[in-house]
């Protein structure tokens, strides 16, 4: 894994000079990094935030976004692995509870079928009304329910004090074959990420309109994969946080 200081050193938050806000509590959060490893080389899939967003315009990113109140009550078909939720749980801030650790997984589902129209889950066998809540209306009418046994945690970050925007960001994994179903139109109903593409690792990390966290998960991710191709949920995961004016790195 890359060491603290590397971690520092790349981590320098965008823009940090120019900020200087009151200080806000962050905001439970999570992405997903879809991974399509049919070829010898893995691929994720990324997307450029459109340029209207006040948030990180033009950044490439993978689907994500916060925690709304009602993922954390939207039914699932399969919970984690007890792995990913132990290290889930570790250091929440605020109230500890079973249903705001699966609200992260659902949270970064939703936003995955609405930044990029793919449905994570698996297809409902019960009787056609199916009813999950604000959110999943489209899920509920392909009867697909949502599906977090294949997902795996693979890092932390927590936006730095005096930003406009603060969240504590979870990076979850997932494997493209865990996708359900997909829009034909190539991209979610909001559009909020354009440029849609699955890029190899190594490509993804050459962007130039790329967060530096991102970077630092990217390069967080290869370097796993070289010694644990299957995600375990029980390896180490980096959280990074930003503490005496520079970003700071520890394991889960």
């Amino acid at each position: 894994m890359t060491s603290a200081s590397v971690a520092s050193a790349t981590m320098t938050p965008d823009n940090e000079q120019a900020e200087r806000h009151p200080y806000k509590r962050p905001k439970d959060a999570a992405t997903l990094l879809i991974l399509d490893r049919t070829e010898p080389t893995p691929k994720v899939l990324m997307g450029r935030r459109h340029q209207g967003h006040v948030f990180m315009p033009g950044k490439f990113v993978f689907p994500g976004g916060r925690v709304d109140p009602t993922d954390s009550r939207t039914p699932v078909v399969g919970d984690y692995h007890p792995g990913v939720t132990a290290k889930l749980s570790l250091d929440l801030k605020g109230p500890k509870s079973k249903a705001r650790v699966r609200a992260l997984g659902i949270a970064a589902i939703r936003e995955t079928y609405e930044e990029a129209g793919l449905f994570i889950g698996d297809r409902h066998d019960g009787p056609r009304s199916l009813k999950l809540g604000k959110g999943f209306e489209a899920f509920s009418e392909l009867d697909i329910v949502p599906n977090l046994s294949p997902i795996r945690f693979i890092g932390r970050a927590i936006t730095p004090p005096n930003r406009s925007r603060r969240f504590d960001t979870r990076f979850l994994a997932v494997d493209a074959g865990a996708v359900a179903h997909r829009l034909a139109s190539g991209t979610g109903p909001t559009g909020e990420l354009e440029e849609l593409a699955w890029l190899p690792l190594d490509d993804a990390m050459q962007l130039e309109s790329l967060p530096s966290i991102t970077r630092q998960i990217l390069m967080d991710l290869n370097e796993r994969l070289v010694e644990d191709s299957q995600l375990s949920p029980e390896t180490p995961v980096p959280f990074y946080f930003f503490r005496n004016g520079r970003f700071e790195r520890r394991l889960l």
